[in-house]
């Protein structure tokens, strides 16, 4: 088992997991819980990190969280032609009032 990365928060691990998953790598994530520890524990101990059970995987995973990484944010929005509510560019149902936004 080896140590793939650390994430800067409990989310972000989570999608580095689903990512690895569907890529059939087996993986885990450890320090889910410690952020509640902050300030007995130095911060860089609470980051949440994914390991990966087969070492010879690591190298595959690696490419993977890389490419994730890379990938722009997201940050212009689109307006539901029905109920004029802003949402995020990627979303496919207003958030609102659920009409499609293509």
């Amino acid at each position: 088992m080896k140590k793939l990365c650390t994430a800067a928060n409990l989310m972000e691990a989570q999608i580095k997991l689903d990512l690895l998953g569907h890529a059939n790598i087996d993986a885990r994530l450890f320090n889910e819980h410690a952020q509640g520890g902050l300030g007995d524990i130095p911060f860089t101990h609470a980051y949440p990190e994914v390991w990966v059970v087969d070492d010879n995987d690591l190298a595959r995973g690696q490419v993977i969280v890389r490419a994730f990484e890379k990938t722009p944010v997201e940050t212009r929005v689109v307006f539901c032609r029905v109920c004029t509510e802003e949402n995020p560019r990627n979303f496919q149902l207003c958030w609102r009032c659920g009409a499609g936004l293509e």
